[in-house]
């Protein structure tokens, strides 16, 4: 069985939901450190008519000191919800299919969601639905693994069973030594970003999932997995 783990970004990135797409089970690291600087986790990026539009979700963090993930609370003083919906609706109301992902937006950005983890979840499970992948999805809170890393992920393989661990990108946080010990094969993921038709100009690689969403619709699935529009 192959497992993966990721932060639960917010309104991730194609990357994500590929490692998901050749994953047995995703788990969702909700019970690492939430970072003290900038982070995915509160943001990403969408395209308008000026390039890139960065969207940004606030949340409490002033004398609070290290948090997990999943103890994150979003602020919500201020209208930036309002502004958020306004601002997609503005970039993505000549795309073809962003009238089938309004109702799920509308209803996301009026929720009142109190922790971030759960706004991000909501997201997160939407695209996979929309993108038809339907790898099992775990949260490493219901796991209860109280190990950190190098460790962390080691104990997560074994706690589910995995026979190999799909890697993506930076692996320095992982002790290769310790997974092979468990029997566990590390299986590093290739990503090239996929390039599909976007409004507004120039092609941005690496946007939030819903970019192309919005832009391809059905296709973004054939899109994702490389049998689609390409470079």
């Amino acid at each position: 069985m192959i497992v993966s783990a990721c932060r639960p970004y917010f309104a991730p990135f194609p990357g994500f939901f590929l490692r998901a797409l050749h994953s047995d089970t995703l788990v969702i690291m909700d019970r690492v450190q939430f970072p003290t600087g900038t982070t995915w986790l509160t943001r990403n990026r969408f395209k308008n008519d000026q390039g890139t539009l960065w969207m940004s979700i606030p949340v409490w963090r002033k004398g609070l000191g290290l948090q997990k993930i999943d103890e994150v609370r979003i602020c919500h003083e201020g209208r930036w919800a309002k502004k958020h919906m306004a601002a997609l609706k503005s970039a993505y109301a000549k795309a073809p299919f962003f009238e089938d992902h309004l109702p799920f937006l509308e209803e996301i950005f009026s929720a009142g969601f109190e922790r971030l983890i759960d706004l991000n979840l909501k997201i997160i499970h939407y695209i996979l639905r929309c993108l038809r992948i339907s790898t099992r999805v775990e949260v490493l809170s219901d796991l209860h693994v109280e190990v950190a890393e190098p460790l962390l992920s080691v104990e997560v393989c074994r706690r589910l069973g995995a026979t190999r661990f799909l890697t993506q990108g930076g692996t320095n946080f992982l002790d290769p030594e310790a997974f092979e010990r468990a029997g566990i094969r590390l299986k590093p993921l290739s990503y090239r970003p996929p390039v599909y038709p976007q409004l507004w100009g120039r092609f941005i690689p690496n946007l939030s999932a819903l970019d192309l969403l919005f832009n391809c619709g059905p296709r973004a699935r054939r899109i994702l997995s490389g049998k689609g529009f390409s470079s």
